[in-house]
């Protein structure tokens, strides 16, 4: 992985660039318009390494609280370091906007991602049952929590 890793918030104007991440990363992936609704709401972030977008994260930030909704690596990019890096950042600025917990829920099996999050300091502390839409079905979710700390 490349140390030329940067970041900077969305624009509409990089909306269909995001979207070809997302739709080639999810099953059931966010739709245009949620990130649209989303851009006026949420803390919304791209990663580039070098001048190329390899992922996008979304926290929202209420009071104390951060909410992780999306994390989102290209697929040809995973593996690679670069999601604990994207989870960095967002965590820092969930820390920054003076939030001391963050949430999140993942799908129960992206056993990846659980690992990510685990590594990182989030611990399980629920489940929701039927949460997601999965091929042939509903999924339930994993919900984690970490504190944020200097």
């Amino acid at each position: 992985m490349s140390d030329a890793v940067s970041f900077r918030p969305m624009t509409e104007a990089d909306l269909d660039a995001v979207l070809k991440i997302e739709y080639a990363a999810y099953s059931h992936p966010w739709t245009r318009g949620i990130f649209l609704d989303g851009l006026g709401k949420y803390q919304i972030w791209l990663m580039f390494e070098g001048q190329q977008q390899v992922g996008h994260g979304v926290v929202q930030i209420i009071l104390d609280e951060a909410h992780l909704l999306n994390i989102t690596v290209k697929p040809e990019n995973q593996g690679r370091g670069l999601g604990l890096r994207l989870l960095e950042h967002l965590m820092s600025i969930a820390y920054e906007a003076k939030a001391r917990e963050c949430f999140l829920e993942v799908r129960d099996s992206n056993r990846t991602a659980f690992r990510l999050y685990e590594r990182y300091g989030f611990n399980e502390i629920g489940r929701r049952r039927d949460y997601y839409p999965a091929v042939g079905g509903r999924e339930d979710a994993v919900v984690m929590a970490c504190t944020l700390v200097d």
